[in-house]
């Protein structure tokens, strides 16, 4: 039998990770492009309903972390979900709450 064991990384980014998840702006980023697909700051802004700084300030952060993809499309920059790792992230999240915690959808106790 072959045992293979997951180098565990440091505490640090794995926080860092999870903080940029804990914004709801980000999030609400995050499930558009999920939903919607590929799209430039314009288009989520008319979606959203948030000022473009706003917009591209998390994209910025959702980038730096991986969990958006962005590409050049003439003067726009195109933002897609990471497919990869993110969508999977965020599905499990999905499942996570449905099952184990549907008690944090009205929970304001953990709210800043």
């Amino acid at each position: 039998m072959i045992t293979m064991t997951l180098e565990i990384l440091p505490a640090k980014p794995q926080a860092l990770l999870f903080q940029a998840l804990a914004n709801p702006a980000r999030m609400q980023i995050l499930n558009l492009l999920r939903e919607k697909g590929m799209m430039n700051v314009t288009q989520i802004c008319g979606e959203l309903g948030m000022e473009q700084t706003h917009v591209s300030h998390n994209l910025r952060c959702l980038a730096f972390c991986g969990l958006v993809n962005s590409s050049r499309e003439g003067k726009s920059k195109i933002y897609s979900i990471n497919e990869g790792t993110t969508l999977p992230l965020l599905k499990t999240a999905d499942e996570h709450l449905r099952k184990y915690a549907t008690n944090l959808l009205t929970c304001d106790a953990l709210e800043r």
